[in-house]
């Protein structure tokens, strides 16, 4: 977060309750236990409230440190040229 939106932005949220609505501050949610639902939020609220959504939010991982369980990929080079036979040269 840049400027100082890290102090001043305000999450609110509502308990249900009348005159339930209650708000925190971005430092007190990234101090807190979840620290990585900012993020996952943000991009929820991009997204529109649809099946489709809800089915890319499955595939979404965020994590709160730079450690994270999986590795990076190791794409290979797939030549398609030389699976196309149409692109070999008859004379």
């Amino acid at each position: 977060m840049t400027g100082r939106k890290r102090a001043e932005k305000t999450y609110y949220r509502h308990t249900g309750y009348p005159g339930g609505i209650r708000s925190r501050t971005a430092a007190e949610i990234l101090e807190g236990a979840h620290p990585e639902r900012i993020v996952t939020m943000a991009v929820k609220r991009m997204l529109p409230g649809n099946k489709l959504a809800r089915k890319q939010m499955t595939n979404l991982r965020v994590y709160a440190g730079s450690d994270h369980p999986h590795e990076a990929q190791a794409p290979q080079e797939l030549d398609v040229k030389s699976m196309n036979k149409k692109n070999t040269r008859t004379a």
